[in-house]
């Protein structure tokens, strides 16, 4: 069977605050600059998550992307949509809400959960220009 890569990307809004709380305030000043600002900031996130697996021969597809697009939803965009990531998202409670960071945490909250085929690759764009992306490694 041939295998390939298929990849859902959407789209969210979330605030977030770069700062450690172990640092005093000129060190998190100096390490993250204007993001670690007090009140906060916030990005218009893409979200790209990739899956691999055998080309289904029956239904042609990998896998059907409305059920990656659902378990996005529900596994991920309906904790950090519109959200503050330091205080609203139990699952990155104690983390610095680094891009980084929440790429990894993502991975964390799909991977065991797509069914029939295998995750590849989470991709976070904070920006058009900046972007992480996480293997699982």
């Amino acid at each position: 069977m041939p295998i390939a890569r298929v990849t859902r990307r959407v789209h969210f809004c979330a605030g977030h605050r770069l700062y450690n709380p172990d640092w005093d305030p000129e060190r998190n000043r100096s390490t993250y600059g204007a993001c670690s600002n007090p009140n906060g900031h916030g990005h218009n996130y893409d979200l790209e998550v990739t899956v691999e697996g055998e080309i289904d021969p029956k239904i042609g597809y990998v896998m059907d992307l409305r059920a990656l697009k659902n378990l996005l939803g529900e596994a991920v965009l309906s904790d950090i949509d519109h959200a503050n990531l330091n205080v609203d998202v139990p699952w990155l409670q104690g983390v610095v809400p680094t891009t980084e960071n929440l790429a990894v945490a993502i991975w964390d909250r799909l991977e065991g959960r797509i069914l029939n085929a295998r995750l590849v690759s989470v991709r976070l764009w904070e920006t058009e220009r900046n972007s992480v992306e996480y293997r699982g490694d």
